[in-house]
């Protein structure tokens, strides 16, 4: 238990920069995601969720995936 306590005081510090990065890490998806709504024709959202387009859901998805995979990988240096 005192191990357990101790990992956790040792870690409290990291907290507020892991908070900061995941903060960012968020906000530079969805502006990929503004971008790749950008440089598409019509708007993506309406697509997937009003015409029901599974399709482009699942490459908008992949492509998110990817790009949080970079940014991860950039993030954590």
């Amino acid at each position: 238990m005192k191990f357990l306590l101790d990992v956790i005081s040792a870690n409290l510090e990291l907290i507020p920069i892991t908070i900061i990065y995941a903060v960012i890490g968020m906000l530079l998806a969805l502006l990929a995601y503004q971008i790749i709504d950008w440089i598409t024709p019509g708007r993506l959202s309406k697509r997937i969720s009003e015409e029901g387009n599974v399709a482009l859901g699942v490459v908008v998805g992949a492509l998110m995936l990817g790009i949080c995979i970079i940014i991860a990988a950039a993030i954590a240096g």
